[in-house]
């Protein structure tokens, strides 16, 4: 054996276990052990305090506000950014159901009609002013969900600021049909200047709420029937605003003088669509609390808030804003919502499907007695006697249940 091969086997022999274990996996104990201290030295997180608990909800909330007043306005995608979820494909079957949808031709109201009618409603009643628009709605119709759907809808000529010819058409209705489960009270003047009706009484008003006061109570009867004999929710919808909050802040609803003065296109505006609100909330306390059917049925009535619908004006912001704009199916989602799943009734219900308060005029009750009081007198004055005299409901159901 070689001296220098005697040397090599001599050094070997002397070596440690551990000094033949490669450099790289000697390491791995300490990096262990380095890694232990420093994660014990990590301080585990106490218990929220209350304070801080309750600080924590309340941004929460405030995210959850903000979440939904950007779904309740808006369209495209942050329609469906909100805390409620319903969407017009959720809509149920309405087969052998009966429906009123007032400015069902056009806009938002259209939107509305075609969701019923594609959902199998049985029978739909139309009241618009115009034919040429609704025979341009009812072609659109039959093209997209054949012409079995458009021959169950029909055209009733309606103009709400006529209180005496709302009410024939009331009747009329009450003679084509043996049920009504659902009343759209949708149509009504936009934000416009201040003008008078023939019966000498603030458009917006008188259009937006009192015809339909008027369409309602005469229709009442059959929504009530429908209730009691099939033992289910009957619905009615007020087309109300976000807008409402625009109503004079002294709005007290005391005289025919008070409404008819001209404050601005969003002081009229505002104010007939806090009336809508208004309204919704009287009828739940006297009429759907005070019915007693002996069974499950009763009728409800509820008021809505669509978004922002129509364009905003201004080239820039418009082409910004378009991806977000509503289209009139978006802006019926409340509508459909409250008028074929609410089971509550006196609330304001925003897109896609969520009660909120509204203004502190709107929850008033004692404005709400004012504002049905106010319109029992001035309908059954205007109308008097081709009205009132001759049976119309004005004082059985609108004030006096």
């Amino acid at each position: 054996m070689s001296t220098k091969l005697s040397q090599r086997l001599a050094r070997t022999a002397t070596l440690s276990p551990t000094s033949l274990v490669p450099r790289s996996s000697r390491l791995i104990p300490i990096i262990s052990s380095a890694a232990v201290r420093s994660s014990s030295a990590i301080p585990i997180r106490r218990p929220f305090s209350t304070t801080e608990a309750r600080h924590l909800a309340n941004v929460q909330a405030g995210m959850d506000k903000i979440r939904d007043a950007i779904a309740e306005n808006f369209g495209g995608p942050a329609h469906n950014i909100g805390t409620t979820s319903f969407s017009l494909d959720d809509t149920p079957d309405l087969s052998g159901k009966v429906a009123v949808v007032t400015g069902g031709s056009e806009g938002i109201g259209y939107g509305v009609a075609y969701t019923l009618i594609k959902h199998n409603l049985s029978k739909l009643f139309i009241l618009s002013r115009k034919r040429e628009v609704f025979d341009g709605a009812l072609a659109s119709i039959a093209s997209e969900l054949g012409q079995d759907k458009a021959d169950r809808v029909h055209w009733i000529q309606c103009d709400l600021e006529d209180w005496a010819q709302t009410a024939v058409v009331a009747e009329q209705i009450k003679k084509d049909t043996d049920r009504l489960d659902i009343l759209v009270n949708n149509s009504g003047r936009g934000i416009m200047t201040a003008g008078l009706t023939s019966y000498g009484v603030d458009k917006h008003m008188a259009t937006n709420h009192m015809g339909h006061v008027v369409l309602t109570s005469h229709l009442l009867p059959l929504l009530q029937k429908t209730a009691e004999e099939t033992g289910e929710t009957v619905r009615i919808s007020n087309q109300s605003s976000n807008l409402h909050s625009a109503a004079p802040k002294g709005t007290q609803f005391k005289s025919l003088e008070e409404i008819n003065e001209d404050v601005g296109p969003n002081g009229q505006y505002g104010r007939s669509k806090l009336a809508g609100i208004l309204y919704a909330r009287y009828f739940d306390r006297e009429v759907t609390r005070k019915m007693d059917t002996g069974k499950k049925g009763r009728v409800v009535m509820n008021a809505t808030h669509p978004g922002i619908v129509y364009p905003i004006s201004g080239y820039a912001v418009s082409h910004l804003a378009e991806p977000f704009k509503k289209d009139q199916f978006e802006g019926a989602v409340p509508t459909v919502y409250a008028v074929t799943m609410a089971n509550e009734g006196g609330q304001w219900i925003c897109a896609p499907a969520k009660a909120e308060a509204g203004s502190d005029l709107a929850q008033s009750d004692e404005l709400a007695d004012n504002l049905m009081e106010l319109t029992r007198k001035i309908i059954s004055e205007k109308t008097w006697p081709k009205s009132v005299a001759k049976g119309c409901p004005m004082d059985d159901v609108v004030v006096h249940v």
